[in-house]
């Protein structure tokens, strides 16, 4: 384990705002799973038989906006699983301590970005494949 950490104070700040976002996170993909729902329920295209009765434009509508929503709810639960990460690794004691370089994340970036693993050094290097 690194010599440097967060006090436990700073890492309770960061457990309830992660867990303040996963409960967004929650709440936007119920609201995505209920467009969905009623989109594919509702949606006389999505009958076999119908699909003749509506004009080709509007079917390929309708398949475009399922296929957004199921985009939509995928990075949602990516972001959900990312978050749960973050939450585990406050429990382990490796929280807003960098993958590579093992500094200290700082504070400001670990409120915005509380699933980040990497400072924004050594992400910006490894974005220029420098790393």
């Amino acid at each position: 384990m690194p010599l440097k950490s967060y006090s436990k104070t700073k890492l309770e700040k960061f457990k309830k705002s992660i867990q303040g976002r996963l409960d967004d996170v929650a709440h936007e993909m119920d609201d995505i799973k209920d467009t969905l729902d009623t989109n594919t329920r509702g949606n006389s295209g999505m009958a076999q038989d119908a699909v003749y009765s509506l004009h080709m434009a509007d079917a390929g509508t309708d398949s475009y906006e399922r296929e957004k929503g199921f985009h939509f709810m995928n990075r949602e639960t990516d972001y959900h699983k990312s978050l749960t990460k973050a939450l585990e690794r406050i429990s382990d004691g490796s929280f807003g301590i960098c993958g590579i370089c093992d500094e200290l994340i700082p504070e400001e970036r670990m409120m915005e970005v509380p699933n980040a693993t990497k400072c924004v050094q050594c992400k910006e290097k490894e974005k220029l494949n420098l790393a």
